[in-house]
């Protein structure tokens, strides 16, 4: 069996899966066409992934490194009889500190740019006006699943109140209180934080725009950890220019790699890396 990896495997780790009979791992940087109608297994989905798929191939499964498959052609792979595997146990506890890291942030000030001031003014004085505990404070957390129930236990570790959003309001771990997605933008409750962990479908792309900022009954953090495309990026700069958003923390963007002229660049209260959040020690 022939394992095709676009994802890094230290030598060890090649090793342990060589020790099983019959199977050979193939790294992405040695690959060479003649090998493609001879991959069995594909490690982590990339550009050579797709190419090997869409002509003559023997590839029966797919092991992504990532928690959501909906960049996948998934058509295609049903078609060919393809079996696919996410890595969605893997990442949780790290996007729920990275969640936790952008809401500290916000409240402490810890990266804002009057820490950078060119002047070398002192800012205690000013900062102490606007710094504030997390203790107590709302977090509307839209996504149920492993990603939100990490997010959801480490907040509340530190005395935050999480409510849970999913497509019917069914109860969830790590919830003591869930509501339905429909409810949640009809109706929305009063949150100081709103992170967002759901999947990319059909019901969740653009669900973050104009209409919804504008309910909200005070102006939240936004946090997206999930699918870029679930957010109208127009909208979300409209609402932090006019203060519909206190702010917002993004790690997935509608186009990435992000432009070097995109808006958001410019955008005000608005914290940003390079969807760098699901990244664990065991993928190093």
């Amino acid at each position: 069996m022939n394992i095709l990896t676009a994802t890094h495997f230290s030598t060890a780790q090649i090793s342990q899966l060589e020790s099983l009979p019959d199977v050979h791992v193939i790294r992405q940087n040695d690959f060479q066409p003649k090998l493609a109608p001879t991959i069995d297994v594909i490690m982590a989905w990339s550009p050579l992934a797709a190419k090997i798929l869409a002509g003559p191939n023997r590839v029966k499964f797919i092991q992504t490194s990532s928690a959501g498959i909906d960049y996948l052609p998934l058509a295609a792979l049903d078609q060919q009889k393809v079996l696919v595997a996410h890595a969605g146990g893997i990442h949780g506890d790290a996007i729920a500190q990275s969640v936790l890291g952008y809401i500290l942030d916000f409240a402490r000030y810890i990266t804002h740019p009057q820490n950078r001031d060119p002047q070398n003014f002192w800012q205690g004085r000013i900062q102490r006006r606007v710094l504030y505990s997390v203790v107590n404070k709302r977090v509307l957390i839209y996504g149920t699943g492993h990603v939100g129930q990490a997010v959801s236990q480490l907040l509340r570790q530190i005395s935050l109140q999480t409510i849970g959003v999913n497509h019917s309001g069914h109860p969830a771990p790590e919830f003591t209180e869930t509501i339905a997605l429909a409810t949640s933008k009809a109706q929305p409750p009063v949150a100081d934080f709103i992170v967002n962990t759901l999947p990319l479908t059909n019901a969740t792309q653009h669900f973050f725009a104009a209409d919804f900022f504008a309910r909200q009954p005070q102006p939240p953090i936004f946090i997206n950890v999930g699918r870029g495309p679930s957010v109208d990026t127009t909208a979300l700069i409209a609402a932090l220019k006019n203060g519909q958003l206190a702010g917002a923390a993004l790690d997935v963007f509608e186009q990435e790699l992000l432009p070097t002229d995109s808006p958001l660049w410019q955008a005000p209260n608005l914290l940003m890396t390079p969807h760098t959040t699901g990244t664990v020690d065991r993928k190093r």
